[in-house]
């Protein structure tokens, strides 16, 4: 084993813990933070620090947030009559980045998953129904992953959303089956937007 110092050992492990991020990668970020400026690592630190004190989730759709609200949602030119549900905030943004959508959107913070434990109450869906009632919503795009979790969560929403009456669709041209929203390009995205059907 190499002999690292205690710090040095102690912030690899930390890079480590890091998803994607393997021993050798580790070691190369933790050499990179030693020789980088002190100004520079104070900044990086602070930047973590920061993050953390103040990020929070938006109370109406669970977008990221530094106040009880998102931009999106205190955004009055968006669309409130159609929501864009999404598995992760990730997702919220890949479809932000794309510029095409107006409309706004819902965060489940996952899937519906019985084998780890993961059921439709662990999730945000009872929001989700409060609002398409409260705020006189016309249409639900379901945009979950295309594994059997995010399908498993697209006939479940469905079934909830229909006594609503109103238009219930799917993202589904350009999306590989089984593939997740963190390797799909904005240019896929956008026709898988665009081409969405109702179900």
């Amino acid at each position: 084993m190499a002999a690292y110092t205690k710090s040095m050992q102690d912030l690899i492990n930390h890079f480590k813990k890091l998803p994607g991020i393997g021993a050798k990668t580790a070691e190369r970020l933790a050499f990179h933070v030693l020789k980088a400026p002190k100004e520079e690592a104070e900044r990086f630190a602070f930047a973590i620090k920061n993050v953390k004190e103040s990020v929070k989730f938006c109370k109406k759709c669970g977008n990221l947030s530094e106040g009880d609200l998102c931009n999106i949602c205190s955004d009055p030119r968006r669309d409130k009559t159609v929501i864009c549900v999404v598995e992760e905030p990730k997702g919220l943004i890949l479809f932000e980045k794309s510029g095409h959508y107006k409309g706004t959107y819902h965060v489940l913070f996952g899937a519906i998953s019985p084998l780890d434990g993961i059921g439709p109450e662990e999730l945000t869906i009872k929001e989700l129904l409060k609002r398409v009632k409260e705020d006189k919503v016309k249409e639900v795009i379901l945009a979950t992953d295309s594994d059997a979790e995010g399908e498993t969560t697209v006939l479940y929403l469905s079934r909830e959303l229909r006594p609503f009456k109103i238009k219930i669709s799917r993202i589904a041209y350009g999306i590989p089956v089984g593939e997740n929203f963190d390797y799909i390009d904005q240019a896929t995205l956008v026709r898988a937007l665009e081409g969405r059907r109702s179900i």
